[in-house]
């Protein structure tokens, strides 16, 4: 009957999720492989695959636990269970099983579950689901445990006295196991008996029940008259239990990887006046370990691969998990056109979703780009936003990260390597010697990569067998003729290193001669930085940096990354640094943090599988919040026609950023300089030249609604601006279409200050969306 239900379970579960494959993982460490035999034979018809790990008998607990560990971290093991000599079962070997892997129910958390009354949170030891279910009309009656210590122990007598037993526990050596034999109408055996305990100490017609397996054998006979339940059901039934608890932990399994509803505890803000300096801000604040966020917001511990305390890896499989959840809405924070101070594009992204999640209690992301050492070091700073609106640990945010765009950095420079080296060995060799260097002989045989096969297809040479090609199709093959006047791939460095802007290379004397020009630019200005961004997975990261051009022929055709062969190594570097990073805001708000590129060379966006992931995180109801680099006449029209078309995703709305003092500046103020003090035009009220300046922020609105998107101006209030100037920045921008402008304060404030325009961009997102992009891409 147990086995007839399980099986039914497990086909509904199998029915609704086709792919299921429900895998239980036994580690067995002795010789007697009849138990294995049995848990095979009751999980194949239950529909259960089962691996059994046999370890040597006589392995230590430390081997024990190292295979538990592997086992706990495979996502393809659902459930765990161990058949160990009674010495191996410790509270390091049983503790070291994570407890949603624990279908035998002997951890310290599933115990205490048990022993809680937690009955949907626990899963009961299969030993002792066997033995009551065997025990009947238990009421008033007195049961004796002996040598039945530990877990199974436990949780015995709590569910014996559940109902309505009196329990006893003994040992067989204790002085009152004979009085205690006498007195007890059942008795649980958990151990063998010595031989000096006699039969005749158990009073007749007392239940005895032994439950471990040894006692299949029959060599412990306690008297026909006083053995009214076998040992054989005992130990068929805990199997049969124990897949009825495999199934059981596979419907959690499955419900576990389904969208859950955030449970987020957010950090707690103290604003001072003045405003201290956002790195004392950033240190005074102490942030959430990344794996508790992490399991806040719906990940899975096998989804993230921790950097530290505060800063983690998200991996993509999650996209699979959630494919099926719907996703939230997508709002984009651009700007008006910049001034050299900034307009607080990332501060209000950070303050907007501090004030989503932390005070109107919805599911909010934020996804910004990593900072470039560049600017990080040079006037404009660093990307964490400011005041109280920050991503922390800020030093962590802006320097380093998790080391993407050292990744780029390595990829970019390996195959620029690559292109100088083919060069020299093409005018140093001949066909034949190149030939054999490409494809060279390896235990006897010569073969071609893939890589290598897909050349040859471009070519027009069909052929798989290296020493078929005519020497013309092996010079065709083995010659790249890159002309060194055209290379366009340049060696990158992420620091503003002025010197490298022009160099020389290839004056060693190995090099030949082969002296040309060359140069380093910033390494997010490097294509494999754009790739990063836009790409959707790993194939598709490998494909497009397949295609990258780096130089034309001396017939000029284009020569590709594909075509040196270096694909496949680039694509590796960068298989970490496609994860994006999760980090959290100063009220402990989800952030990601992905890719880098510039708007004034690529198109200024953070990545579309940070977005995509965040999408799926957030719910149905809830908010990601992406910034576009530069103003909205570059970062925003490269959001959407570059990312949005590379991502399928529809943006919900616009957040235009504006400040007092930009617009002033574009009014026909005074120069403003970085470090130099304000001139009087932006310290005191000036109404008409905001007025003059609100062309500008006018023209950003007519933008986004030419792509047919609601929009919403964030007024990043300075406290040098007047609230004459402020209500008439408010007033213009919704006379020239903006859904709503709020005044905002977050910078002071922290999520509190940017409240109103949280409220404004919820409404705006409700609101009927007609996106659509200005020109199609068939010519």
């Amino acid at each position: 009957k147990i086995t007839e239900n399980a099986k039914k379970s497990l086909a509904s579960l199998k029915r609704e999720n086709p792919r299921l494959e429900p895998t239980l993982a036994i580690i067995q460490a002795h010789n007697d492989h009849s138990i294995q035999e049995i848990n095979k034979n009751f999980a194949k018809e239950v529909g259960l695959r089962v691996i059994h790990i046999c370890l040597p008998e006589g392995s230590s607990k430390d081997e024990v636990v190292n295979e538990i560990l592997r086992l706990n971290e495979d996502p393809n093991v659902q459930g765990l269970a161990l058949d160990l000599p009674e010495s191996l079962y410790s509270s390091k070997v049983l503790n070291a099983v994570k407890p949603e892997k624990d279908v035998d129910g002997l951890s310290d958390v599933n115990l205490g579950r048990l022993v809680r009354g937690d009955a949907y949170d626990c899963l009961v030891p299969p030993t002792v689901c066997a033995v009551m279910e065997l025990l009947e009309d238990l009421g008033g009656k007195t049961v004796l445990l002996v040598g039945a210590s530990g877990a199974v122990g436990a949780a015995l007598q709590c569910l014996l006295q559940r109902e309505g037993a009196a329990t006893m526990s003994c040992r067989w050596k204790a002085p009152q196991l004979r009085t205690e034999l006498h007195q007890a109408d059942v008795v649980v055996v958990g151990s063998t008996k010595p031989d000096d305990v006699p039969v005749s100490w158990i009073k007749p017609g007392t239940t005895i029940i032994s439950c471990f397996h040894d006692l299949l054998s029959e060599k412990h006979n306690y008297g026909q008259q006083n053995n009214q339940a076998t040992e054989n059901a005992v130990v068929s039934l805990a199997i049969a239990m124990r897949m009825q608890n495999m199934v059981k932990n596979t419907e959690r399994w499955i419900q576990s990887q389904q969208y859950r509803k955030w449970d987020l505890r957010c950090l707690k803000l103290q604003p001072l006046s003045p405003v201290p300096s956002d790195i004392e801000i950033s240190r005074a604040q102490s942030p959430k370990a990344v794996d508790v966020l992490a399991k806040e917001i719906g990940l899975l511990t096998d989804e993230i691969e921790i950097y530290g305390q505060t800063k983690a890896k998200v991996r993509l499989s999650l996209l699979e998990r959630l494919k099926d959840q719907p996703d939230g809405k997508y709002v984009l924070v651009a700007g008006i056109t910049p001034t050299p101070l900034g307009e607080g594009k990332s501060t209000v992204t950070i303050g907007l979703v501090q004030a989503l999640t932390a005070h109107l209690n919805i599911n909010s992301f934020a996804c910004l780009r990593q900072p470039s050492q560049g600017p990080t070091f040079g006037v404009k700073g660093g990307a964490a936003g400011g005041g109280y609106a920050q991503v922390i640990p800020m030093e962590e945010f802006n320097l380093h990260l998790t080391g993407d765009i050292h990744a780029i950095t390595a990829a970019n420079n390996l195959l620029a390597a690559a292109i100088d080296a083919r060069i020299l060995h093409e005018n140093t060799q001949s066909d034949k010697a190149l030939y054999n260097r490409l494809v060279p002989v390896v235990n006897g045989v010569r073969g071609f990569s893939a890589i290598q096969l897909a050349r040859l297809r471009r070519l027009g040479i069909n052929k798989t067998d290296p020493g078929t090609l005519t020497e013309e199709e092996i010079s065709k093959f083995a010659r790249l003729d890159i002309d060194p006047s055209t290379i366009t791939w340049q060696r990158v460095v992420d620091t503003n290193d002025r010197f490298l802007r022009k160099i020389t290379v290839g004056q060693a004397k190995t090099e030949k001669g082969f002296v040309r020009q060359a140069q380093f630019d910033i390494a997010v200005a490097s294509e494999i930085m754009a790739i990063l961004a836009l790409t959707t997975s790993l194939q598709d990261m490998k494909e497009r940096l397949g295609r990258m051009v780096v130089a034309n022929d001396k017939k000029g055709e284009p020569v590709t990354a594909e075509d040196l062969g270096v694909t496949g190594a680039l694509a590796v570097l960068m298989k970490d640094a496609i994860k994006p990073t999760l980090m959290q805001t100063l009220e402990g708000t989800p952030v990601f943090v992905h890719a880098g590129p510039f708007a004034n060379i690529a198109h200024g966006n953070s990545s579309v599988l940070a977005d995509k992931i965040a999408l799926k995180l957030v719910g149905e109801k809830g908010f990601v919040v992406t910034e576009a680099g530069f103003g909205a006449d570059i970062g925003m029209e490269k959001f959407f026609n570059i990312k949005c078309r590379a991502s399928g995703l529809v943006p919900s709305v616009v957040v235009l950023v504006a400040t007092v003092r930009a617009l002033k500046m574009h009014g026909g103020g005074p120069n403003v300089t970085a470090g130099a003090p304000l001139k009087k035009e932006y310290t005191e009220e000036n109404l008409q030249l905001v007025a003059d300046g609100c062309c500008n922020l006018q023209k950003q609105i007519q933008i986004t609604q030419l792509f047919g998107v609601p929009v919403v101006v964030a007024l990043n209030v300075f406290k040098t601006d007047s609230p004459a100037e402020v209500d008439l920045v408010c007033e213009i921008a919704k006379r020239s279409g903006a859904f709503d402008a709020v005044p905002c304060n977050h910078w002071s404030a922290g999520g509190k200050g940017a409240v109103k325009l949280a409220q404004a961009v919820e409404k705006a997102a409700n609101q009927k969306n007609s996106f659509k992009y200005l020109y199609n891409l068939e010519v």
